[in-house]
């Protein structure tokens, strides 16, 4: 159903800050969330995209933290207790889980979607299918 909801918003004649700006607005409205957004990737780096929650970390180094991690190793990660990942970072000590998917233009990864979750064990599989899908379909929309 997430995914449906943010395949209906999705405009490619729109700037693509604007439907990341729309995607980060839903994926904010889910249950339990306290940061949901984008990082993206210029000079071998992730950077600070559009974003819903309290300031975030403005730039991430590639095998860093959650983020970097899931660039590093090309897969979604699902982390449900962020102090048992080995080198998290914390922007918000709000956050307790996080699930980070890679977002692909052909084979190179330009970024990620990022959520963060206030409690313990908040994503499952079906969430991640969800966010891999709607990847696809934003991963379309950059430029080549």
């Amino acid at each position: 159903m997430l995914y449906e909801l943010i395949k209906n918003i999705i405009d490619p004649n729109l700037p693509l800050y604007s439907n990341l700006a729309s995607t980060a607005a839903i994926l904010y409205t889910m249950k339990d969330i306290n940061w949901a957004g984008f990082y993206l990737i210029e000079n071998d780096k992730l950077y600070i995209s559009c974003y819903q929650g309290e300031l975030a970390c403005t730039s991430i180094e590639i095998g860093k933290g959650v983020c970097g991690t899931a660039v590093k190793e090309r897969r979604s990660i699902i982390v449900d207790d962020v102090n048992q990942f080995k080198g998290h970072i914390a922007c918000s000590s709000k956050s307790r889980s996080e699930i980070v998917v890679p977002i692909y233009k052909k084979d190179r990864i330009v970024g990620v979607i990022d959520i963060d979750a206030p409690i313990y064990n908040r994503f499952n599989e079906q969430i991640k299918i969800d966010l891999e899908n709607t990847a696809n379909l934003l991963g379309e929309l950059f430029n080549e």
